[in-house]
């Protein structure tokens, strides 16, 4: 018994990953049954991609510098020294199976996907380094109702789960290349007039990605967010008619939603 004790001691999942058995597993096949039935109304088709790709495939898509892509990737060379990744998350592999198997042609392509990604960052309660996530992909047209009906799917998984209510959607635009350009200018500005008050990374962030800062969890930097320029006075009558469209779509579709205009994306795609 005592042999088994530190056996069983040693034997512990590693750091930042748990087991899936009993009640988690029938807890974890109910949600994703639930979304498998409710994007296949919708008219998505579900695949499968690995778990691992070439560093390449995320390098370029998330950006070289994002957090994922400096900090948080699981790379590691194989017996042949190719450079491979295990995903972090499932956009980039999606797009790229698109490209692999010849679907470029076929667009519209809507997609569904459950499964692993793997994350290096500091393990604290509900958060993993392996983790489980599931994701929509409507590869394609580039429309607010496209964008709407996605986050409508994500809704109604939310809904039939029984955890809408308890759920607050956040929605936040970046506009256009040209929007984006033109915020940009004004992020380098105003940040620049604060340079000494930011935080290693974000000075580092200010030199080649500025928007980045924005999404800062450091307490001096997230002070300066606050009083920093908002995307929407920079965006182009496109981007804000786009905006806009977004937004009266999801009202047609009675989903609720609070507009933040502090959330950017934690990638830079």
């Amino acid at each position: 018994m005592l042999v088994q004790k530190k056996m069983a001691q040693a034997l512990q999942p590693v750091r930042g990953t748990r087991d899936i058995i009993g009640e988690d597993a029938a807890r974890h096949a109910y949600v994703v049954e639930t979304a498998r039935r409710v994007t296949t109304r919708y008219g998505f088709a579900e695949w499968q991609t690995p778990i691992f790709e070439a560093t390449a495939v995320f390098l370029r898509p998330l950006g070289e510098t994002s957090d994922v892509v400096t900090k948080e990737m699981y790379t590691f060379a194989d017996r042949g020294n190719d450079s491979l990744t295990l995903r972090p998350e499932g956009t980039a592999g999606i797009c790229r199976a698109l490209i692999s198997n010849g679907l470029t042609q076929t667009l519209p392509q809507k997609i569904f996907y459950h499964g692993p990604m793997f994350r290096y960052e500091r393990p604290q309660k509900g958060r993993y380094r392996q983790f489980h996530q599931i994701g929509l992909e409507l590869l394609g047209p580039n429309t607010p109702l496209a964008d709407a009906e996605v986050i409508d799917c994500g809704w109604q998984i939310l809904n039939e789960l029984g955890v809408a209510k308890d759920v607050v959607l956040n929605i936040n635009t970046l506009g256009d290349a040209e929007s984006r350009q033109n915020y940009r200018a004004a992020l380098v500005a105003y940040f620049s007039d604060h340079a000494e008050q930011l935080s290693d990374d974000s000075k580092i962030r200010l030199q080649k990605n500025p928007l980045r800062i924005l999404d800062s969890k450091d307490a001096g930097d997230r002070a300066l967010v606050a009083a920093a320029p908002r995307i929407h006075d920079h965006l182009t009558e496109a981007a804000a008619m786009f905006y806009d469209g977004l937004k009266s779509h999801l009202a047609g579709f009675g989903v609720p939603f609070t507009e933040n205009p502090g959330i950017v994306r934690g990638f830079d795609y």
